[in-house]
C-alpha cells in the first residue's frame, strides 16, 4: 500500500514540476513516456530477474534505489536546480523499479498464504494498487505540490523507504527454486523458456491474451475521456475529476468482491462476466450524454477490471510453478502494459475518424465476443 501510494503520489507530481520548468507540451508530455516506457524494454526479461533471487530483498533493494534517486530530485528542487533530463531520469529510473517492484509483488503472496485464501490476499492487494495509484496517491501528489514543489517527491522517498523496511520484514521463504528452467542460465533464455511455458498452457494462454484484449478496449476510451466529458456530457473540468473517482471507488469494489464472485460462478464464469460488464459499461458510456449513467457506466467496467486482476492473478499463480512464476507474471503484465498504449492510439485515431462515442461502442462487439470466447474456453479446459 505504501509504495503504491507514494507511486500515485508521484505520479501526479512529476507532470506539475514538469510543467512548472517547461511550456513545451511534448516535453512534459516526455515525463509520462519515460516512466511506462520501461515496461515495453524491460518488462518480459524482469520476470526472469525475479525468478533469478529472493524476491523479499530484491523488492526491498529496488525502492532504496528508487529513494535515493527522488532524494537526489529533492536536493535538485531545493537547490532551483532541476531540469527536464533530470526529471526523465527519475521517470525512468522509478519506472524501471517498479517494473521490478510490481512483478516481484506478484510472486510473493504464494508462499505467505494458504491456498485457498489466496484470491482474498489478491483482492486486498489489487484495492492497495488501486487505492494508492488512482484514488488516493494523485490527489495528495497535487495537494503537496501546491504547499512546496519538493514535499511529494519527500513523501514519496519516505512512503518507500517504510515500504522497503516492512518488505525486508517478511520471513525469508523467498529464495530461488531450481526447476526444470533453472535459474543460471542467460536471462534471455530464461525469458524464452518462461514464454515458451506460457504459450504452451492453454488455459493461462487465454487469460493472458484475452487480457491483453481487454486492456486494449479499455484504454481505447479512457484516451478520449477527458475529451468526452466537456464536449458530450458538457460538465466543467471538475466532472472529468469526479468521474475518474468513481471509477476508482468501482475498481475497489471489484477487488473487494472479487473472492465472493468467483467462489460462487467459478473462475470462467467470473473472467467471462468481466467482458461481458465491461461491454454493458461501455454501451451505457456511450450511447447517453446522462453524467449519471456515464458515472454507472465507469464504475461497472472499474469493477469488472478489478475482479479481473484478482481472477486472472489468482489463476496464473495457482497453475504456475514457483520457479516459472517470476517470469509468467511479468510475460502477463508486459501484454496489458504493451496493450494499453496501442489501445489508447487506436482511440484516438477511431475518434478522430468517427467522433467520440465510436471508440467507446467499437469495444462492445468485440468484449462480448471476447466474454464468449472466454467462457467457452475456459470451461472447456477446467
Amino acid at each position: 500500500m505504501l509504495s503504491n501510494l507514494g507511486d500515485g503520489i508521484r505520479m501526479a507530481a512529476l507532470p506539475l514540476l514538469a510543467a512548472a520548468i517547461t511550456s513545451d507540451p511534448v516535453a512534459v508530455a516526455g515525463v509520462a513516456i519515460a516512466g511506462q516506457s520501461p515496461w515495453l524494454l524491460f518488462g518480459l526479461f524482469a520476470g526472469a530477474i525475479i525468478d533469478r533471487f529472493d524476491q523479499r530483498r530484491l523488492a526491498a533493494a529496488v525502492d532504496v534505489v528508487r529513494v535515493s534517486m527522488l532524494a537526489v530530485l529533492v536536493v535538485s528542487v531545493s537547490l532551483d536546480v532541476a531540469g527536464i533530463a533530470l526529471l526523465y531520469l527519475v521517470a525512468f529510473v522509478c519506472g524501471v523499479g517498479e517494473t521490478l517492484r510490481d512483478t516481484a509483488t506478484a510472486t510473493l503472496l504464494p508462499p505467505l498464504v494458504k491456498d485457498a485464501d489466496l484470491d482474498r490476499a489478491n483482492g486486498g492487494l489489487v484495492n492497495a494498487e488501486v487505492a494508492g495509484n488512482e484514488l488516493v496517491g494523485p490527489p495528495i501528489g497535487g495537494y503537496l505540490f501546491g504547499v512546496a514543489l519538493v514535499l511529494p517527491f519527500a513523501v514519496n522517498g519516505g512512503a518507500l523507504a517504510l515500504a522497503a523496511a516492512l518488505i525486508f520484514s517478511l520471513p525469508d521463504v523467498f529464495a530461488p527454486k531450481a526447476g526444470s528452467y533453472g535459474t543460471k542460465g542467460r536471462i534471455w533464455s530464461d525469458t524464452r523458456a518462461g514464454l515458451r511455458w506460457l504459450i504452451k498452457h492453454p488455459r493461462l494462454r487465454t487469460i493472458v491474451g484475452l487480457g491483453a484484449v481487454f486492456a486494449a478496449m479499455d484504454s481505447a476510451w479512457f484516451a478520449v475521456l477527458v475529451l468526452y466529458v466537456p464536449q458530450v456530457l458538457g460538465l466543467p473540468a471538475w466532472g472529468y475529476g469526479v468521474l475518474l473517482g468513481v471509477g476508482a471507488v468501482g475498481g475497489l469494489a471489484g477487488g473487494f468482491f472479487a473472492t465472493r464472485v468467483t467462489r460462487m460462478i467459478g473462475p470462467a464464469g467470473a473472467l467471462a462476466g468481466c467482458l461481458g460488464c465491461a461491454a454493458i459499461g461501455q454501451l451505457m458510456i456511450g450511447i447517453t450524454a446522462s453524467a449519471v449513467v456515464v458515472a454507472a457506466g465507469l464504475a461497472i467496467t472499474s469493477a469488472a477490471f478489478g475482479v479481473w486482476a484478482v481472477v486472472a492473478r489468482t489463476t496464473r499463480q495457482r497453475l504456475t510453478p514457483a520457479e516459472m512464476l517470476g517470469r509468467v507474471s511479468s510475460a502477463a503484465m508486459t501484454a496489458v502494459m504493451s496493450a494499453s498504449p496501442l489501445g489508447a492510439l487506436l482511440g484516438g485515431l477511431v475518434a478522430t475518424a468517427w467522433g467520440l462515442r465510436a471508440p467507446i461502442l467499437v469495444g462492445v462487439p468485440v468484449l462480448t465476443v471476447a466474454a464468449v470466447v472466454c467462457f467457452l474456453a475456459m470451461r472447456e479446459r477446467g
